[in-house]
């Protein structure tokens, strides 16, 4: 897990709400992005039977009626929906230190 910790003390209960709701923001577009992208991937699992990743794992273009285009177009949408899960597993992993800030009543 990564943390973030804000310095110096003072303000930063500020600026890591700041960071959270940014932080929060952003998970909600990704998880919006990635739910698009896989909704572009469903019709090519369709229409070739197939999942995406058995498509990347043991396809090429040769094997799709359209040849590169399709290929093409699939490869980059399951490549896109990856990187999507992958920014959204780091920011998953975010963690916050609180345990400096001066709160004030």
């Amino acid at each position: 897990m990564m943390t973030l910790s804000i310095e110096p003390a003072h303000r930063s209960g500020e600026v890591l709400n700041l960071i959270r709701a940014a932080v929060e923001n952003e998970i909600a577009k990704l998880e919006l992005a990635l739910k698009l992208a896989r909704r572009r991937l469903t019709p090519f699992e369709r229409k070739y039977g197939v999942s995406s990743e058995y498509f990347i794992a043991e396809m090429a273009a040769e094997d799709l009626e359209d040849s590169d285009d399709g290929y093409v177009s699939w490869a980059g949408e399951y490549k896109l929906m990856l990187r999507l899960r992958e920014k959204l597993d780091r920011l998953g992993e975010l963690g916050y230190d609180d345990s400096g800030i001066l709160y004030s009543d």
